[in-house]
């Protein structure tokens, strides 16, 4: 077949034959996009792809300001600090939500950010220490910006064409987070962390203007199915408020924070064997730091390469076969086989490859699975509902994964015993995971949907 043969429409559909424009043909081995889609869906990946690139510019400024100003151990009491921020700021961004529509939420709420990084710029040029601000800032801005975008995405494609484009969108993420990484990495061998600032905010400010664009393409030129850019304002209902009352929205604020739980347990015990094999392996210090510099770097290339393939050539075709809601089984079956095995035979080699494995489908198929869980949700909880739960959840997980370890290291758990910890969380992440899709299932048939 070529990009000039006629595509048959489905049988006793009355459907014409229609070519496929060479522009699907260039897109088919990453997701089905459609001739009339092709502009948003492009834009949108563009949109997704600048804003990561800005985020991993401000994270790096971020551990620059940070351990050069105030020293690593704040890291331990930020995501309780985020999360207790964030129980105040969800609520004000539902309010905003209310009172404006969908263009004017995304165009302030970005600026507001864009200015706060314009008052960071000035307190270092004014020589004002801001590492731990900044850091607890930049964990903020990651969550609730990045949902704001994903939620804008979920508004403007149907459930049928999200669980289509969406695999594209998430390449867009993934291409963004490496660039924007490598890019900042060649800022600081000639700049200053300042600069990245400047030019995360000048990102930031052209995603403003193509989410204008996307918002007046989505308005002009709806089609048919096609959810209307509506200019109608939000409903009163705030985002935890929605959750508490929408068993749907509960089983993903509960399948966030565990998942969150055991990644974030997961990274813990793959830092403390690599520092246990370092200390027995190496007794020179400088030595240990090298083994461990090498092992993180390895560990960070692999996820990064097999996350990207994993999100150009499989996601959308898990999509496409087995559908979202069995996409939800395979992150926690492999996370919970892995922590078995190390039950077994732990290992500095077993656990490499089990974050390996554990990190890229969670920046893969997992993240673009959880972004299509709100495809069939209403516009209130794609806005209100989905910022609660990917802001306040998420660091809710990290702040119950801090007690995890806190309590472990008092009762001197050894690897094995971490890892026993993590089967347990595992196995009740399945457990939600099967509920969740029998709910969306039921989400889809309220609504009216396409099952994903």
């Amino acid at each position: 077949m070529n990009p000039t043969q006629p595509q048959a429409g489905p049988a006793g559909t009355g459907h014409e034959p229609r070519q496929k424009a060479l522009i699907e043909w260039v897109l088919s081995p990453i997701a089905e996009v459609h001739r009339d889609e092709v502009g948003r869906a492009l834009l949108m990946t563009l949109l997704m792809f600048m804003v990561l690139g800005a985020y991993y510019e401000l994270k790096t400024a971020r551990e620059a300001f940070l351990l050069s100003q105030d020293g690593a151990e704040v890291k331990s009491y930020s995501s309780a600090g985020q999360a207790l921020l964030l129980l105040f700021l969800v609520p004000a961004y539902g309010a905003f939500a209310s009172r404006v529509d969908r263009g004017n939420l995304i165009r302030w709420v970005t600026l507001f950010f864009v200015a706060n990084i314009a008052l960071f710029v000035l307190a270092v040029e004014a020589g004002l220490q801001i590492g731990v601000v900044y850091f607890l800032w930049v964990g903020i801005f990651n969550v609730m910006v990045i949902a704001q975008f994903w939620a804008f995405a979920n508004d403007i494609f149907t459930p049928e064409q999200g669980k289509r484009i969406f695999p594209l969108i998430g390449v867009g993420s993934s291409l963004g987070a490496w660039i924007g990484s490598v890019r900042a990495g060649w800022i600081m061998q000639t700049g200053s962390a300042t600069e990245l600032l400047v030019r995360g905010g000048l990102l930031l400010c052209v995603c403003v203007v193509i989410a204008h664009v996307l918002n007046r393409m989505a308005t002009r030129a709806p089609v048919i199915g096609q959810p209307a850019a509506v200019a109608d304002k939000l409903g009163k209902e705030g985002g935890f408020e929605l959750i508490r009352k929408d068993r749907y929205l509960m089983l993903i604020a509960a399948l966030t924070v565990l998942l969150n739980v055991v990644n974030t347990s997961g990274e813990y015990l793959f830092g403390r064997y690599v520092v246990e094999q370092a200390n027995a392996l190496h007794a020179d210090a400088a030595t240990r730091e090298r083994f461990i510099g090498e092992t993180y770097s390895q560990l960070f290339s692999a996820v990064n390469l097999i996350g990207f393939l994993l999100q150009m050539f499989v996601v959308s075709r898990v999509f496409r076969y087995l559908g979202v809601g069995k996409a939800l089984f395979i992150h926690p079956v492999v996370a919970l086989t892995g922590y078995l095995l190390m039950l077994r035979a732990p290992s500095l080699e077993a656990m490499r490859v089990l974050k390996v494995a554990d990190n890229s489908i969670d920046y893969s198929l997992g993240s673009t699975t959880k972004q299509a869980l709100w495809l069939p949700t209403s516009r209130e909880a794609k806005y209100k509902a989905k910022q609660a739960v990917d802001s306040f959840f998420v660091r809710a997980g990290d702040v119950i994964q801090a007690g995890v370890v806190f309590v472990g290291e008092r009762l001197a758990f050894a690897v094995p015993a971490f890892a026993a910890v993590n089967v347990l969380l595992a196995g009740a992440w399945l457990a939600v995971a099967g509920l969740l899709q029998v709910a969306l299932r039921r989400k889809a048939e309220e609504t009216r949907t396409a099952e994903l």
